[in-house]
């Protein structure tokens, strides 16, 4: 291992400067994370519930709601690019100051969601400028996530990264749970309320978060493995060509990990409620109260696979996650057509608190792992954002459509789930076990030799993880 590095990865909590930093850039990763799945997971719950009258009352409300849900769909095609551009400033500049632009970006662009005029005031205009929030809120968000994944991985102690990498994940758990909180009161309220205004509320708050975001931001330091390669002079040029001319493989295996993580997160986050509230008929709350147990559940399995992945491996903790998932499928959807409330919100919670989020955990450290240190933002960001496209952002409009063709049937989404989850489930058979990487190599994962692998740190015991010795 690299000096430099060696040095900032076996400090342990008796050292002040590297505790005070390491609290520092988990707190800055949690509130970003908390902040971009609030706005997604509102964006999501309203998409459901409220757009398809407020940005669409012109159609019938079947087809308002697919059209609500595109626009929900069309951020996803401003991730990749915010994602390849943000990522090639983070392996250029370093990872501190694009997180502090993307959470300007992506949270003003929420908060301004709040005071748009409505369809009846304005016309087309109405819809056509939730898109560009849509779009500029996606383009900052393509890199949100990317930088807080890479940003952990390089600050966690390397026998403990799993634990500490998927901690700010926490966050998004927050972030939904606080969204799903938020729309389990607004769906207690009368409709012509709730439509006269007061959906704006929420979306105004966001700009609470972003100044948290940034006071914290602010004061974070650069990551240790960036600075490692500031003080050797080995900052990439070119890191988007770099990671398609030497990463392809990393990429796509990474877009193959993402397709149930994320598309099974929209799946069962914002379409089941829409579909458990409009075709199955229960009341508009049982969907918010169950994403909201399921994020209960998430704020304790994601660090819990995180620390599963440092103890037995990030492959096989991952390959678990898509096989809940993948036996889930066609049961969990047929249980959600039944419209018992009690079993909506049991199959909602283990699909979002087993199965997503386990196989979350796993990924903080993993995709951070795959690639080498003068390409990984840009690596981590492309094979998120792209997979984000393929998998999270068609899925909810996918599967709207599915359903609104069946005329309400449930299996064809389960259908959906169920290959999007061989996909995942396949590929970590594809994926080489990075567990204890060392980030300054400058080569990916695939590439390192039998002595580096043997190299590795060994795994801590599970009494260590629990106490509070070194951090290494």
């Amino acid at each position: 291992m690299n000096s430099g590095a060696a040095a900032s990865s076996s400090k342990g909590s008796t050292d002040p400067e590297y505790a005070t930093n390491l609290r520092r850039a988990t707190f800055a990763s949690s509130v970003g994370s908390a902040l971009e799945y609030y706005d997604f997971a509102l964006y999501g719950l309203a998409s459901a519930l409220i757009f398809s009258r407020v940005f669409f009352s012109n159609l019938d409300p079947a087809t308002g709601t697919v059209a609500s849900f595109a626009t929900f769909g069309v951020a996803f095609v401003a991730r990749p690019l915010g994602g390849l551009f943000f990522g090639t400033v983070g392996d250029k500049l370093g990872r501190k100051w694009v997180l502090v632009a993307t959470i300007l970006l992506m949270g003003g662009a929420s908060t301004l969601v709040g005071a748009l005029p409505t369809y009846d005031q304005i016309g087309i205009w109405a819809p056509a400028l939730l898109v560009l929030m849509r779009l500029l809120q996606g383009f900052g968000a393509g890199a949100e996530q990317a930088g807080a994944t890479v940003l952990m991985a390089e600050y966690a102690p390397v026998r403990r990264r799993g634990f500490f990498a998927a901690l700010p994940f926490i966050g998004i758990q927050a972030g939904t749970l606080l969204a799903a909180g938020v729309f389990i009161y607004l769906g207690t309220l009368p409709t012509d309320v709730l439509l006269s205004g007061i959906w704006r509320i929420p979306f105004l708050a966001s700009i609470l978060l972003i100044a948290i975001a940034l006071f914290i931001r602010l004061r974070l330091r650069e990551s240790p493995t960036f600075i490692v390669l500031e003080e050797q002079e080995q900052i990439s040029h070119s890191p988007l060509r770099e990671v398609f001319s030497r990463s392809l493989i990393n990429v796509l295996r990474g877009i193959g990990l993402r397709m149930a993580e994320n598309g099974g997160s929209y799946l069962f986050n914002t379409l089941a409620v829409s579909f458990v509230v409009t075709t199955v008929g229960v009341e508009s709350w049982i969907g918010p109260l169950a994403v909201a147990v399921g994020s209960l559940v998430g704020m304790v399995s994601v660090p819990w696979a995180g620390a599963l992945s440092d103890r037995f491996g990030r492959i096989p903790v991952y390959r678990f996650g898509a096989g809940v998932l993948l036996v889930l499928a066609f049961p969990g959807w047929w249980l959600l057509s039944l419209g018992n409330p009690v079993v909506i919100i049991l199959v909602i919670t283990v699909a979002i608190g087993f199965g997503v989020n386990t196989m979350l955990g796993s990924q903080c450290a993993l995709l951070p792992e795959l690639f080498g240190n003068r390409h990984r933002y840009i690596g981590v960001a492309t094979a998120r954002e792209f997979s984000a496209v393929l998998a999270g952002g068609i899925a909810p409009v996918a599967g709207a459509w599915l359903i609104s063709i069946s005329g309400g049937a449930w299996w064809p989404v389960a259908t959906y789930v169920f290959v999007l989850s061989v996909i995942t489930f396949a590929t970590t058979f594809l994926v080489p076990e990075t567990r204890g990487r060392d980030l300054t190599l400058i080569e990916d994962a695939s590439r390192d030799t039998a002595d580096q692998v043997s190299q590795r740190p060994t795994p801590t015991s599970p009494r260590s993880n629990r106490g509070h010795g070194s951090l290494a």
